[in-house]
């Protein structure tokens, strides 16, 4: 079953999916996922249409023992036409383990605010600055792609409310240190369609356009897809998402999964816009990959057509 095509006006006619699930939606899994399920998983993501694949941080093992297998899985990955493989990178050691084995990708992760800054990257708001600072120079100078995330751009559950000034002025620093590309973060799902369009239009007014902007929707609340939607209309045209729904983040207790790639998919193909994603490789996938876990799928979509729809790609 598919969903019938109805444009809308205003909408791109591409859109871009960052696809997060291999890092963002196994990162915090409890129990260490084998180095080559996750090789398999990002193959199958990459036959099923995804030329954008986040593949792992190079973060120390010590943090995040579900990455400390970074440089082998990386090692493991098919180089295919038109497919970019990114990675996260926290700081300068973890650029160098990066740039050891070939990434030409990178993404560093900045928060919005000063409370998350400290729990989520043990250090202030300015100073994680620094540290990415001197990561995006070293990165550029080698000629990587770079991509900088901002977290906590709707709401901090210790902060309560951001102001849209308090992400623009994130989002600048990360524009003027040599980011090409930013990715704003709802970490808790508490954004909402108007905020999206008042963020982005503050975020227009200082000179970042939504060309490079994409967007990083949690569904906590259920308005990931009504927020993306908003910020379709506002001109951007890259979206995060984690395939089966995967994701999380431990440091704020109310985020629960990313936007699964299947809704995205599903509601982009019924507006006519143009993915490259087989949705039912996609979907194929990720029951694949809900086997191996040990629990079905959170997304909707997955849910709909498991039914009629084999679970080999």
């Amino acid at each position: 079953m598919r969903p019938e095509v109805h444009p809308l006006p205003g909408l791109p006619s591409e859109v871009r999916i960052w696809e997060v699930g291999a890092r963002d939606g196994l990162q915090h899994e409890a129990t260490v996922v084998p180095t080559a399920v996750k090789a398999e998983l990002i193959a199958r993501l990459v036959d099923a249409g995804s030329r954008t694949v986040e593949v792992t941080s190079f973060v120390s093992p010590r943090w995040v023992p579900q990455l400390a297998d970074a440089a082998e899985l990386f090692a493991r990955l098919e180089w295919r036409d038109g497919v970019r493989y990114p990675v996260l990178v926290p700081n300068l050691a973890g650029l160098d383990r990066a740039r050891a084995v070939g990434v030409r990708d990178i993404a560093v992760f900045a928060s919005a605010t000063e409370s998350f800054a400290r729990r989520n990257l043990n250090r202030g708001l300015d100073e994680s600055l620094e540290v990415i600072e001197a990561v995006v120079a070293a990165a550029r100078a080698e000629g990587l792609g770079v991509r900088g995330y901002v977290s906590m751009c709707f709401g901090d559950p210790w902060e309560g409310p951001v102001a849209p000034a308090a992400v623009v002025a994130v989002a600048r620093r990360l524009v003027d240190m040599g980011c090409e590309e930013l990715s704003l973060g709802d970490t808790t799902g508490v954004a909402t369609p108007g905020h999206v369009v008042s963020l982005l239009g503050a975020l227009g007014e200082a000179g970042i356009g939504v060309e490079r902007v994409g967007v990083h929707f949690h569904d906590t609340y259920g308005q990931a897809l009504a927020n993306t939607l908003a910020a379709l209309q506002s001109g951007v045209s890259t979206v995060d998402s984690s395939a089966g729904g995967l994701g999380g983040c431990p440091y704020a207790k109310s985020a629960t999964g990313n936007l699964a790639t299947e809704d995205l998919c599903w509601a982009l193909d019924g507006l006519g816009i143009t993915t490259g994603v087989d949705l039912d490789r996609l979907v194929a996938t990720s029951v694949w990959l809900a086997g191996i876990l040990g629990r079905p799928s959170p997304s909707r979509v997955v849910a709909a057509l498991t039914p009629t729809t084999s679970e080999e790609p």
